[in-house]
């Protein structure tokens, strides 16, 4: 080989070693400082809607835009309605006890990782510690091959399971509820 062949493969070989030792201490650096959240902001206020009028009073003295609009009775229906469904996941306790976010139909992931929709401040939490997605009969939760596992009361879950409002999922030490 010639010298410049031997000259270039080891700055090739010293690029690679660098590249390495800083992907190291980045990775050592995202363990050790952890990932930065940055709370959410409040919805805006609602705009206030005006009361309607007290009973007994004279419905020609309220406006016509403050008089209650009357809807139609309610049906009931014998299969699920998607008004029945949950519509968001609420950390009851643990670390982030309070948070609550809407639930996608894609799915959400909960876990340690960044790239999870609902980050784990949990010890006892998986990277990718388990999903929660809209399937054929509802909202299904599936354990993605946790370590400490996914519970629903003391039942540890070995497949997809489906759940509804008002059940209790606990990861590690954190309990969510879904809720309508």
């Amino acid at each position: 080989m010639t010298e410049i062949t031997i000259t270039i493969m080891r700055l090739g070989l010293l690029v690679a070693l660098w590249a390495f030792v800083i992907a190291v201490v980045g990775v050592l650096r995202g363990d050790l400082y952890g990932t930065q959240v940055t709370p959410r902001r409040p919805a805006p206020p609602r705009a206030a809607t005006p009361r309607p009028a007290a009973r007994g009073s004279n419905p020609a003295a309220v406006p016509a835009e403050q008089r209650p609009v009357p809807r139609p009775a309610a049906r009931r229906f014998t299969t699920r309605s998607p008004d029945r469904d949950p519509s968001h996941l609420r950390v009851t306790s643990g670390p982030l006890a309070g948070t609550s976010l809407p639930l996608r139909e894609a799915g959400i992931l909960i876990g340690r990782s960044p790239e999870s929709a609902l980050v784990l401040d949990d010890d006892f939490a998986s990277g990718r510690h388990a999903r929660i997605y809209k399937g054929p009969e509802g909202w299904v939760v599936e354990d993605l091959g946790s370590t400490n596992g996914t519970f629903i009361g003391p039942m540890r879950l070995s497949t997809p399971t489906p759940v509804t409002a008002g059940t209790e999922i606990r990861f590690g030490t954190t309990v969510v509820e879904l809720r309508r």
